[in-house]
């Protein structure tokens, strides 16, 4: 890997954090690739197409089946371990592992960059979208999901549930994961850092979590913020949080899984 800024991402992506997405591609998938559909109507058959944060790679598998290229770029090894195992059969994908903020993309090389949740943790935004902003050709575009913020979504109030015992796993709205919850904040971000035409839409879809609420609950407490929370607390304290995980799912649980509607951002925007 080129070298590194973004040092404490890069640390928790190549530990524990990256380690469980990608020893559990398919879960996370469940959750998040309910939003694929609103990147991938924007690729075409000739673009070349460099996605950001790619983890285990799925965007980037989906988008190189309908454009000339893909390249996925991610500071997490575990995570593009799987994702080379996983694209061995396509001839069109690469991968490569990098902190985007300063990576040396080849000048103007693609044509779109997108990413799945993947934008929201750089230590210097306007300095990671100035670099993509270079990767891409003049009228080349950027298409990106985002978090909107928690407060009245099915996410907040899961997480919300385990408010009187733990921290916010997410941090408060405007950080972390919601970094890019208000879009006049990512408009000034990407407008700094060179786009035009920034655009930033609400878009919603279904994420399962778990086959059923003990499923789901044992997969939100195993992931990364949580676990870590749960450690810090007594034992009384962090089995009443999980208690109270899993009376927020109840409403949630169907037949087959436990289903909460995600909802998110799809920005827009294009290098003049």
């Amino acid at each position: 890997m080129t070298e590194v800024v973004n040092t404490a991402q890069a640390e928790a992506w190549n530990g524990y954090e990256g380690e469980h997405w990608a020893s559990h591609a398919d879960r996370y998938d469940g959750v998040n690739g309910g939003f694929n559909a609103s990147v991938l109507d924007l690729v075409t058959r000739s673009d070349r197409v460099l996605d950001i944060g790619c983890g285990n790679g799925q965007l980037t598998r989906l988008a190189a089946a309908r454009a000339a290229s893909a390249m996925g770029v991610d500071l997490s090894g575990p995570m593009l371990t799987t994702a080379r195992a996983r694209s061995s059969s396509l001839t069109n994908i690469t991968f490569e592992q990098g902190d985007a903020q300063i990576h040396p993309f080849p000048e103007g090389a693609f044509d779109l960059a997108t990413s799945r949740f993947g934008v929201m943790f750089f230590a210097d935004p306007v300095a990671a979208f100035t670099n993509i902003h270079r990767a891409l050709r003049p009228g080349g575009r950027l298409a990106f999901l985002c978090m909107t913020a928690l407060a009245n979504t099915d996410l907040g109030r899961v997480f919300g549930a385990m408010a009187p015992y733990l921290p916010q796993p997410t941090g408060p709205d405007g950080s972390g994961p919601t970094s890019f919850a208000d879009p006049s904040h990512t408009r000034e971000v990407l407008t700094e850092a060179g786009f035009e035409e920034v655009q930033s839409t609400h878009v919603e879809a279904d994420q399962i979590w778990g086959r059923d609420i003990p499923d789901a609950t044992a997969f939100i407490t195993d992931w990364g913020p949580v676990r870590h929370h749960l450690s810090q607390v007594d034992p009384d304290t962090a089995a009443q949080a999980r208690r109270a995980l899993t009376e927020a799912l109840k409403p949630f649980a169907g037949p087959d899984a436990v289903k909460l509607r995600g909802q998110a951002w799809l920005v827009t925007g294009r290098r003049p």
